[in-house]
């Protein structure tokens, strides 16, 4: 406590002055854990899907369609997501004194956003041609909503404890604390902070609070290049990964947590700069293919009706042959009925009635 001055009114300035962190990222009831970083998970999706919905109908695509995709897209990215943070950082779950398993634990954190877009791009893809729709404008529809959830999502971050920057003095500077889990002493994600114990770094720049407000004026930047420029084509997706890329590689490089490195800079630099050259070259490309897509290609196709199977097919088949049959007898008919009304050149005779 030496750098606070050592005494109790000191410390409590400096607290008032910096952002506290929660004492925990998991709360149970009973037997159940319940964890705010799949809480905010969960949000951000639900979130994305409803704003995704509403975009997609205000473009003149199918009610419903949204949801259809997120079916696809949703579990594909969640996968995906996993799968970009295991590779990258395999050292946290694959070497001496690792837990293996745990890189199933997606509940205690670890998405990696490029992997959930990559992977959840074909399960939305999947979803767009059984629809019969255009992907580039389902993205379009979809990209505010996108950063947004992962806005949320850094929420979930700030009850993990995680994904901080270095010391700072500044005075939006986040406490971050000594969490304790007898349990498992090495599991300090489930831990808790009894006593409020400072670590040695604290107070550190929140670099997950920087990311959520940058991801929030992406959301407003590209709504509003949307909404002016009517854009199409997966121009606005395109906006969206620039935009996002363009702040996560300098807030990448204020975080302290492990990473690979790659040149000397972190993987997830590299994977940003790759990124926003290719959304720039993109949007620049997609412009070429004029305005953006006409309302009514966005409709949703129905299903096609499923085919006969053969004992329905030979059940109609005679119905169908009886009717061809009736045809000419009842043309014969008509023409009979007509002859009848034309007036004939001999005189008629009585009528007889049958006996």
């Amino acid at each position: 406590m030496t750098r606070y001055g050592g005494g109790v009114i000191s410390a409590s300035a400096v607290f008032l002055a910096t952002i506290p962190s929660p004492d925990r990222g998991v709360w149970h009831l009973g037997f159940i854990p319940i964890r705010a970083y799949a809480l905010c998970i969960i949000i951000g999706i639900i979130v994305a899907i409803w704003w995704g919905e509403r975009r997609w109908v205000a473009r003149g695509g199918t009610k419903g369609t949204v949801i259809d995709v997120a079916v696809w897209a949703v579990p594909f990215g969640l996968v995906g997501g996993r799968l970009y943070h295991v590779i990258t950082d395999p050292e946290l779950y694959f070497t001496e004194g690792k837990n293996p398993w745990n890189a199933f634990a997606i509940w205690d954190g670890g998405l990696g956003i490029w992997g959930a877009v990559a992977l959840g791009a074909v399960g939305a893809l999947i979803a767009c041609r059984r629809r019969g729709i255009p992907l580039p404008a389902m993205a379009d529809a979809l990209a505010p909503g996108i950063v947004v959830a992962q806005a949320i999502g850094r929420i979930g971050n700030y009850f993990n404890q995680e994904l901080y920057g270095a010391h700072t003095d500044l005075p939006w500077g986040l406490e971050i604390y000594q969490r304790f889990n007898p349990e498992d002493p090495d599991n300090l994600l489930n831990g808790v902070a009894t006593g409020h114990i400072p670590l040695p770094d604290s107070p550190v720049h929140p670099t997950f609070l920087y990311e959520l407000i940058w991801n929030l004026l992406v959301a407003a930047v590209i709504v509003w290049a949307d909404r002016k420029f009517k854009l199409g084509h997966g121009r606005v997706f395109a906006l969206y990964v620039a935009g996002y890329t363009l702040g996560r590689g300098w807030i990448e490089m204020m975080r302290t947590d492990t990473a690979n490195h790659i040149l000397g800079l972190r993987v997830n630099v590299w994977t940003s700069i790759l990124l926003f050259l290719a959304a720039v070259i993109y949007y620049v490309m997609a412009g070429k293919k004029g305005p953006r897509e006409a309302p009514e290609t966005l409709s949703s196709k129905t299903a096609p009706a499923e085919p006969e199977t053969s004992e329905e097919a030979a059940e109609t088949e005679p119905e169908k042959a009886e009717e061809d049959a009736r045809e000419p007898e009842h043309a014969e008919v008509t023409a009979d009925a007509g002859a009848a009304d034309t007036p004939a050149d001999e005189p008629e005779k009585p009528e007889t009635k049958d006996s």
